[in-house]
């Protein structure tokens, strides 16, 4: 911050998370390009969501493919994590029989923009749902270790064990978001426990093979889905062609396997970089380049064209209105706390966007401004002049 207002200063890079509208560094200045890195979810910032919010960047990281410097595959450590041997499934019907659930739902962060847990509340009405987290719990971890969060976030070996003996873990995400996609999904994969996937709509372009998952959404309701959870639990043959993808050859994927591959960072691997390394290198070497061009544009005296400034377009992150895990918005009652918490931010942040890309427009040098601009924007859209 003491050297972000400074001529040499070619780059600021913002985190995605922490970045606020009404605390942007102003008046932009017009010599520094302004570089996004989010790895995180949609939710922590719906600003980055709207045109007006990532148009404010040049160049972006984010979880999207389409982002300048993509981390879809942030979670995946790589291949051979899909390929661990998953519990046999004799043990995991005698899990069953010692009166375990077929479906595992193990989740303590409740009240989110992808509203999971209405969905999984109407589930349970159809099928035996083991719930161990703080949202809908139903069932205790068998010991206190288990039950300390630390254990569940760092993979710990008994934890692992112990939630692998179940044939189906409920995998939704926090927000809804192409490509967003998170340890929920990777983490049973890599125990061998069919993933019942809510959050990103193109996760099948990045699964193993054609039948690793089942998404929630190809179901017309949660009793639908429920039945077919029931039929794969009695039908063990059924069940195992979702975890074909475990024998040699059966990761079939070629753009997953091409792109962890390719990819130059790692992920909890010392031999590598990470991708926040990574991406300040690939801002430097573009902005390296971009202050060649200037020079040889002024050398030229106008013979050789300036370069032109590169814009983030919306689908470096552009994710969806949050919409109610079950049911429509037409159905929730005025007081429902998703829907005033949640739309209102979305909308909210749109606003924000306006406001800052107003401030730049207009070579305000004032923050405490911002919220003028607002008022302006909420005046505008409700014909109040």
């Amino acid at each position: 911050r003491r050297v972000a207002r400074h001529r040499r200063t070619k780059a600021l890079i913002f985190y995605g998370t922490d970045f606020r509208a009404y605390e942007a560094p102003l008046p932009r200045l017009s010599h520094q390009t302004w570089a996004l890195f989010h790895e995180e979810s949609p939710m922590n910032n719906y600003v980055l969501s709207h045109s007006p919010g990532i148009q404010l960047f040049n160049y972006t990281a984010t979880f999207r493919r389409e982002s300048d410097y993509p981390l879809t595959l942030q979670w995946l450590p790589g291949v051979g994590y899909l390929r661990g041997p998953a519990v046999p499934l004799a043990e995991k019907d005698a899990w069953r029989r010692k009166g375990y659930a077929p479906v595992l739902y193990m989740q303590s962060h409740c009240d989110v923009p992808s509203d999971r847990d209405r969905y999984v509340r109407e589930l349970m009405k159809y099928i035996q749902v083991d719930s161990y987290g703080k949202c809908l719990h139903n069932r205790e971890l068998p010991s206190e270790r288990l039950r300390d969060t630390s254990t569940a976030t760092t993979e710990d070996s008994e934890f692992m064990t112990f939630i692998a003996r179940y044939k189906f873990h409920l995998a939704l995400e926090n927000a809804i978001c192409d490509d967003y996609m998170t340890e929920k999904l990777w983490r049973p994969l890599h125990l061998g426990a069919v993933p019942v996937y809510r959050g990103s709509p193109s996760v099948r372009d990045w699964m193993p093979n054609n039948l690793s998952v089942i998404l929630i959404d190809d179901f017309d309701s949660p009793q639908e889905l429920a039945k077919y959870l029931d039929f794969l639990d009695k039908n063990g043959e059924e069940y195992m062609k979702y975890l074909e993808y475990k024998n040699l050859g059966g990761i079939k994927n070629q753009l997953l396997l091409e792109s962890l591959e390719k990819r130059e960072w790692g992920v909890n691997d010392m031999t590598l970089p990470n991708y926040l390394n990574g991406f300040e290198c690939f801002i430097c070497d573009r902005e390296n380049t971009r202050v060649k061009e200037e020079q040889e544009h002024k050398k030229s005296h106008g013979r050789i064209p300036a370069p032109k400034p590169r814009i983030a377009h919306f689908k470096h992150m552009g994710c969806p209105m949050p919409s109610p895990g079950f049911g429509s918005v037409e159905d929730l009652t005025g007081g429902d706390s998703w829907k005033e918490m949640w739309l209102q931010d979305y909308w909210q942040s749109l606003d924000q966007g306006e406001a800052l890309t107003a401030m730049i427009h207009r070579n305000e040098s004032h923050q405490g401004r911002f919220w003028d601009y607002m008022h302006e924007i909420f005046l505008k859209r409700t014909g109040q002049h």
